[in-house]
């Protein structure tokens, strides 16, 4: 009688060798997911960030860029200048595609990013579908030139109502909205500029700036901003440290 062992044996060490690498691959792509997978919003439920509640002096810088090439250079210069490695910056999906490199040098130094949206247009006046579509785009910009997957997202010129909100955050992100306006957009003058942010400056803040060309006075009044939160004793953080570090003060408005 023949012994059909070793085709048996055979045929085992095939089927579990395919088993096995059926096993890498679906490990393999287990963990580019998990590696790729997008996380909570800092917030449980749909709401606008303004600021968080604490005693402790600490503050987060934010600067929005939606055009321009001229502001950003010489405002990122300053914040090396004066040692502040912690700030988070806004960038809409167009910038980031025209102006790369700037981008680049954005992350390269290590300053938080999060999205300023696509088109600058107020959210509130369009479906839950044109919103998506949106943050989509821009999150796909911020993905293919800076490969940064981030949940923090200022909408353009702050707009949101409710299905905003809900929109965004079930989309994983959450809305950072800003409770010390700088009001640098306006170009009202540096002093101005400088007295608005430290006489209203509060321990938690959310500090509103801009790094986009129409904003001309920005970098002048910077500095000055620096050493006077400092002297106030203001130590600064990213948006997400801040969040993180105590209770938010939020509005579904």
């Amino acid at each position: 009688m023949k012994s059909f062992r070793p085709k048996l044996a055979k045929r085992a060490v095939r089927i579990g060798t395919a088993l096995l690498l059926t096993a890498l691959t679906f490990g393999s792509s287990y963990v580019t997911y998990a590696k790729t997978k997008t996380e909570a919003p800092l917030s449980k439920t749909p709401e606008a960030i303004y600021k968080v509640q604490t005693n402790q002096k600490v503050v987060a810088l934010t600067f929005d860029i939606s055009w321009g090439e001229k502001s950003p250079g010489p405002i990122l210069d300053i914040l090396a200048q004066k040692h502040v490695d912690k700030a988070t910056f806004f960038l809409s999906g167009p910038w980031v595609l025209h102006h790369q490199e700037i981008a680049k040098r954005i992350k390269s130094m290590g300053f938080e990013i999060g999205s300023h949206g696509y088109m600058h247009k107020n959210y509130s006046e369009f479906s839950e579908g044109w919103i998506r579509e949106q943050v989509q785009k821009a999150d796909a910009s911020l993905q293919e030139v800076l490969n940064v997957k981030t949940r923090l997202i200022r909408t353009p010129n702050g707009d949101f109502n409710k299905q905003v909100l809900s929109t965004l955050h079930s989309m994983g992100y959450s809305t950072i909205q800003w409770n010390t306006d700088s009001l640098d957009w306006m170009n009202p003058g540096v002093e101005a500029i400088k007295n608005r942010v430290l006489t209203r400056v509060v321990p938690g803040d959310i500090i509103l700036m801009h790094a986009s060309d129409s904003c001309k006075q920005t970098h002048l009044a910077l500095p000055a901003v620096i050493d006077g939160l400092r002297e106030k004793g203001y130590r600064f953080a990213t948006v997400t440290e801040l969040v993180k570090g105590a209770a938010t003060h939020s509005t579904v408005q």
